[in-house]
């Protein structure tokens, strides 16, 4: 199956026809297995999808990893291995899927946005993660997943069979996935706020075009977070209200506390939005006073040449005839130059200090 980046790929076909929508990420599909209990762990990289099949069997949990989505293959057979319906994998190769989940009987499944900071033009990294879980296994699908990605921590404590996550089941392990995943939300506001606080700095200092992108580019990526996390809530609500042998009492609290931390992002991604629309508008009013300001001392300069060169232009006029009435004196006085520049000099002095004490300088 060809791999392509439009949706309109898809025009025609059957439902749950598999067919990768998105951008190529990854050279290769990585197949990551995690397979534990309390006292067993296990972890392995897969050349086949065949070598996940042993793992059906055993009434340990396992958590099967899959970085890249352009092989459709891949998705296919993890699909009929552990009875995931075509639809769902028709959404999971569509990167372009809104956040949701979707419960079954044997298994649910959730789709959600990935958010990683980098920082430079592009600081927020998006990408869509799958999420399967059922009685004892977890398969995730990343775009690209790569080493020390958000759920590095995940893998650690699983290996290093820290807390109580080698104890609990797959419902657990999702929960971990999710909170990690809002955890990180946490990392990227932290470093938006560091951006807002250095922008609001220059905005007092010295506004530029540059600060203008600055703010157009936060206001991006607050509406990318936006989106991402406002779905995340109605998710993990959906998820505590569901009926479900999958989800147990136990895990039921922890998904609680990951309810609250989902509302304090948003509270937080409001009030950035609420800050940076208003950067917008301290920017514009900065610019403005800053070019009130140079045509008001451009004004000041006029006004005080124009005095002066309405004496030079009386004086430039040469009428000089002893038969005319209307004679200049001036023009054949000895000390008419210096009078004239005298004249000057008193007028601009006397503009300057009545300026000063209107304080418009």
């Amino acid at each position: 199956m060809s791999t392509s980046g439009r949706v309109s790929q898809k025009a025609g076909l059957s439902p749950g026809t598999p067919v990768f929508v998105g951008e190529k990420k990854v050279e290769e599909v990585r197949i990551t297995v995690i397979d534990y209990d309390a006292d067993n762990y296990e972890m392995k990289d897969l050349k086949k999808v065949e070598e996940c099949y042993p793992y059906q069997e055993k009434p340990t949990i396992t958590w099967i990893n899959v970085d890249g989505l352009h092989e459709v293959e891949v998705a296919q057979d993890l699909g009929k291995c552990y009875g995931i319906h075509p639809l769902i994998i028709e959404d999971i190769l569509n990167t372009n899927q809104r956040t949701k989940v979707d419960i079954f009987d044997d298994y649910i499944f959730i789709v959600f946005k990935m958010l990683t900071y980098n920082g430079g033009p592009k600081a927020l990294d998006m990408e869509q993660v799958s999420l399967v879980f059922g009685e004892n296994f977890v398969v995730t699908f990343q775009e690209q997943g790569k080493k020390g990605d958000t759920f590095g921590p995940v893998r650690d404590r699983i290996k290093n069979d820290k807390g109580k996550i080698r104890k609990m089941g797959a419902d657990y392990l999702s929960y971990t996935l999710l909170d990690s995943v809002v955890d990180n939300y946490f990392k990227a506001l932290e470093n938006i706020g560091e951006e807002i606080e250095d922008i609001e700095e220059e905005l007092v200092t010295n506004p530029t075009p540059a600060t203008l992108h600055g703010i157009h580019r936060l206001k991006k990526e607050m509406l990318l977070l936006r989106r991402s996390v406002w779905p995340l809530r109605e998710i993990i609500n959906e998820l505590q209200r569901e009926e479900t042998t999958l989800i147990k009492q136990t895990t039921n609290i922890y998904l609680r506390d990951i309810y609250d931390h989902i509302i304090t992002v948003i509270d937080t991604v409001e009030t950035y939005r609420e800050t940076i629309s208003g950067m917008l508008d301290v920017y514009l009013s900065s610019i403005s006073n800053r070019m009130n300001e140079i045509i008001k001392v451009l004004t000041i300069y006029s006004v005080i040449f124009i005095p002066l060169t309405f004496i030079a232009g009386v004086y430039g006029m040469n009428f000089n005839t002893d038969k005319s009435p209307f004679n200049m004196p001036e023009l054949n006085w000895y000390l008419g130059y210096p009078f004239a520049l005298g004249l000057m000099a008193v007028v601009v002095i006397s503009m300057l200090v009545y300026f000063m004490r209107k304080k418009w300088m």
